[in-house]
């Protein structure tokens, strides 16, 4: 397969189908289906537990249909270990909820989030005895630096398949000498795709990063994917937002920044957090042929793929919040849209929310403390949020910016209509 030199645009994407056919005579040995997070939490976990295969509805097929399918597993699956002190919500599954995982099934499980250590070593340990037991490989996280950055390589109906999976090592949880999850080592991370590029037909990254609930990938967050496109990945994917985040091209290479929430149930009628998209790689020993993005609604029973009008009309948002992230100019707009909108009173409410923890709870307010201190999301937010107020620059983003950001953090479902678009 030879690609032809003119890289691939938004405008190449058929935005009403979802799907982009590579500009190659070759056709699809095999096709790769990739999801987002999945947690058997909340109303979702009986769900998982009597009825694997019902809450994925009418997109099981769709998984069912890929010669290799790969998930981000969002929890761990134990029947032991405690809690740890960490900013954010501490999640946990039972290892017979595996079934939900080998019930679609997923192949593969990407392990490199910020969740996979909240119940522990002893957790994570029984994590992927689990998952290797029940037939299903998994990457991104290890007893000590060199595992969790170890890619994983995998056939696909005759396609070699290198994955490599990282993520931002939130509330410390980057491997080192101990376990931990592959972290934000772009050195490594480059290094790796460039040295496997050499070894499989296919390389897929596979991040986990960013700034959740907002429409735009910050961009610390586009120049790392950028830089794994320019070392040799196939195809970008990113999770962690819990919201769809736009796509763009490197080359012809392309990136989905956030596949938004999957099975993960968020109690909330906030539209965006109902609203999400796998997506389907046509691939062959020449690279990739096609994408195709699958887009669905989650509900209190699983998820459904979205009709023909919802689907349009969810197209035509991913195209509004795609279309920026072509320029760098367009980037930035997005990123200080997001500024204005948080915004100083955002801030005074955050680190006053952090403050009231540290009084109620230490080692929760601590943990939420040493989090902004220690991430890149907060430290580039709180960065630039700083650097825009000296500068006087506050509030002079366009307004469009800032109405898709508000469109994404406030947004509500009709009650009368429990489908989210």
């Amino acid at each position: 397969m030879e690609i032809q030199p003119n890289v691939l645009s938004l405008s190449d994407f058929e935005r009403q189908t979802g799907r982009l056919d590579m500009k190659t005579n070759d056709t699809a040995d095999a096709v790769l289906c990739i999801a987002g997070d999945w947690a058997p939490i909340r109303a979702f976990a009986p769900l998982i537990e009597t009825d694997p295969e019902a809450v994925y509805g009418d997109l099981l097929p769709v998984i069912r249909s890929a010669d290799l399918a790969v998930v981000n597993l969002e929890a761990p699956l134990s029947d032991a270990g405690e809690p740890v002190g960490k900013s954010g919500a501490v999640f946990k599954g039972e290892t017979r909820h595996v079934s939900g995982l080998s019930a679609a099934p997923f192949h593969v499980a990407t392990l490199a989030n910020n969740h996979m250590f909240d119940f522990g070593t002893e957790a994570f340990v029984q994590t992927t005895d689990t998952l290797d037991k029940n037939g299903i490989r998994h990457v991104g996280a290890g007893m000590n630096e060199d595992q969790a950055g170890q890619p994983l390589i995998i056939g696909a109906g005759g396609v070699s398949v290198g994955i490599v999976n990282f993520s931002e090592g939130e509330d410390l949880t980057a491997a080192g000498q101990g376990p931990g999850v592959m972290g934000w080592d772009l050195d490594r991370v480059t290094g790796t795709v460039a040295d496997l590029k050499k070894k499989v037909d296919i390389v897929l990254v596979i991040s986990h990063c960013g700034i959740e609930y907002v429409p735009f990938p910050p961009p610390y967050v586009v120049s790392a994917f950028e830089a794994a496109a320019d070392a040799g990945a196939d195809l970008v994917i990113g999770h962690h937002p819990h919201v769809p985040q736009g796509i763009s091209f490197r080359g012809n290479v392309p990136i989905c920044y956030s596949l938004g929430n999957f099975v993960f149930y968020q109690p909330t009628r906030l539209v965006w957090r109902k609203l999400g998209y796998m997506v389907n790689a046509g691939v062959s020993t020449q690279g990739l042929v096609s994408l195709e993005v699958v887009p669905y609604r989650i509900h209190d029973l699983g998820v459904s793929l979205l009709d023909n009008d919802e689907s349009s009309r969810f197209f035509k948002k991913i195209n509004d919040i795609s279309r920026p992230l072509e320029k760098k100019a367009g980037l930035m707009d997005t990123w200080h849209g997001f500024l204005d909108y948080y915004g100083i009173t955002g801030f005074e409410k955050e680190i006053a929310m952090i403050m009231e923890k540290l009084q109620a709870d230490p080692v929760k307010g601590a943990a939420m403390f040493r989090n902004r201190l220690t991430t890149l999301q907060h430290f580039h937010h709180f960065k630039d949020l700083m650097t825009r107020i000296i500068k006087g620059e506050m509030n002079t983003s366009s307004g469009w910016a800032r109405d898709l950001n508000r469109e994404w953090l406030t947004l509500v479902c009709d009650d009368k209509n429990s489908k989210p678009i």
